[in-house]
């Protein structure tokens, strides 16, 4: 899917976009109606927002659409949900440069000066009651300058309003654009930075997540795309933006100057404390003649922002695992809709070679990733079926075997996590190999011809029809629906 536009109205074709036409107050309603959404709805009945009528501001906000579930994930890569990974995995290898053009739909409109006003914008407060101001939650790009650094990075840093023209950005220290904007601030330079607002979904799925330092990940989302990301140089800065945006603003992080960012809402499900990140001062917002304000929806798990990091960062592990960190035999990869950037549940299904295998990848996945559960599982499960991850767990599965325990792993965001007397919080990671130890024996289903001749008798005594029935042919040693 190429436009934003195209997909929210292909969204709202699929009944996983809403519209809400009343008017609504962007202090707490649009907040409060995605919890509703996220607490209240299965997975497979769950949707995004469209608020055409938004108090304070003459454009519609929009957020929960890519992410709302892994089926509006799948229709923004235009593929079916089974085919994610194998797109990433299409994307890491052929990553596309971006193409720089020379005028943009993002700048039909400019405002630069005092008329780059945030107070235009119909930014929500996500946690109404309990964060400290409205936040922009999007993609945000930024540059590093000098030998090593002059390259560019998207991430999601969330940033609070703190009034029009000024805003504070949870640059926090260990992440690629902290480290980017020291390049300019300890020089006593500002830090070009730019926020951008309903660009192509792939910029989103590529933007969270956890690439290599110095890959850019619009060439990543060129390649989830299939064609090279257009981008347009900024109007106050060099940076290059998304050229068919619906809104971009842009900014500079200014040298020495700190404010308290917080309390937010955390994807880890309890809020933020209070913390000192930088000062940035807007210098333009430019945006299509009829724009689309979109933010991504996080705090209490399941959120957008949880849902969107799983299914990225499952597939970018599966083609590390297989392409980088010489695992071949690994079928697929599944993150639970836990995961803020860390300690969340993956399930890895791979083909072992012998006694151990399973094991030292997981300890692999837990040297290398943020994550803290890992469970290895034989290629015949299907990592995403909660059914078969049960009966793996209780048929294969021995805890004084096959539990490895794994401590110091650094974890500031754990609330179960005791500081040690240094302040810091080291916890520990949970591997499991759930794959097959000992002979089992055949499965206790009949043999396949006789569950087809019984499927033929079933349909004709009138009875309702039982799908593919997947999970039987995989136990049964078939493709799913043979």
């Amino acid at each position: 899917m190429s436009g934003f536009t195209a997909f929210l109205a292909a969204a709202e074709a699929a009944g996983l976009l809403r519209r809400v036409v009343g008017r609504v107050d962007p202090g707490f309603e649009p907040g409060c109606f995605v919890k509703w959404m996220y607490q209240g709805l299965p997975e497979s009945q769950r949707f995004g927002f469209l608020f055409t009528d938004v108090a304070g501001s003459a454009m519609p906000l929009g957020t929960a659409v890519l992410g709302a579930s892994p089926a509006s994930y799948a229709l923004a890569l235009g593929v079916e949900p089974a085919a994610v990974n194998d797109r990433w995995e299409q994307a890491l290898l052929a990553p596309r440069p971006v193409r720089v053009v020379a005028t943009a739909p993002c700048q039909e409109v400019v405002h630069t000066g005092a008329a780059a006003d945030l107070s235009r914008l119909p930014i929500p407060v996500w946690t109404p009651g309990r964060d400290a101001a409205p936040y922009i939650t999007t993609v945000t790009v930024n540059r590093g300058t000098g030998a090593g650094h002059d390259y560019q990075n998207q991430g999601v840093y969330r940033t609070q309003v703190r009034d029009p023209r000024h805003v504070i950005v949870n640059l926090a220290p260990g992440r690629q654009g902290h480290g980017l904007a020291r390049t300019w601030l300890d020089q006593g330079r500002p830090a070009p930075i730019a926020w951008v607002i309903g660009a192509e979904p792939a910029v989103y799925l590529a933007a969270v997540a956890n690439l290599p330092p110095g890959v850019d990940e619009l060439t990543v989302a060129g390649g989830l795309l299939g064609h090279p990301v257009d981008v347009v140089k900024a109007v106050t800065s060099d940076l290059l933006v998304p050229a068919n945006a619906a809104i971009i603003i842009e900014g500079e992080v200014l040298p020495g100057q700190l404010a308290m960012e917080g309390p937010f809402g955390e994807s880890a499900g309890y809020m933020s404390e209070p913390g000192l990140r930088p000062v940035a001062r807007i210098t333009a917002i430019t945006h299509r003649h009829d724009p689309v304000y979109y933010g991504l929806a996080s705090q209490m798990p399941p959120s957008e922002s949880t849902t969107l990091q799983s299914l990225s960062n499952a597939a970018l592990i599966r083609k590390l695992l297989r392409h980088d960190w010489g695992e071949p035999g690994v079928r697929d990869c599944w993150i639970d809709a836990m995961f803020g950037g860390g300690a969340a549940h993956l399930v890895v299904s791979l083909e072992t070679t012998g006694p151990g295998h399973a094991r030292r990848v997981g300890r692999l996945l837990a040297e290398r990733t943020p994550l803290k559960r890992i469970t290895l599982v034989d290629p015949d499960i299907d990592v995403r079926d909660r059914t078969d991850l049960d009966w793996v767990m209780s048929s294969h599965f021995d805890p004084a075997r096959d539990t490895e325990i794994i401590g110091g792993f650094p974890a500031p965001m754990d609330h179960a996590v005791t500081p040690d007397a240094g302040g810091r919080k080291l916890g520990s990671k949970l591997v499991i190999d759930a794959t097959r130890s000992l002979a089992t024996g055949p499965v206790s289903l009949p043999p396949a011809d006789l569950m087809e001749r019984a499927r033929t008798a079933w349909s004709a005594v009138g009875l309702p029809d039982p799908g593919a029935a997947d999970r039987l042919w995989r136990r049964l040693g078939r493709p799913a629906g043979k």
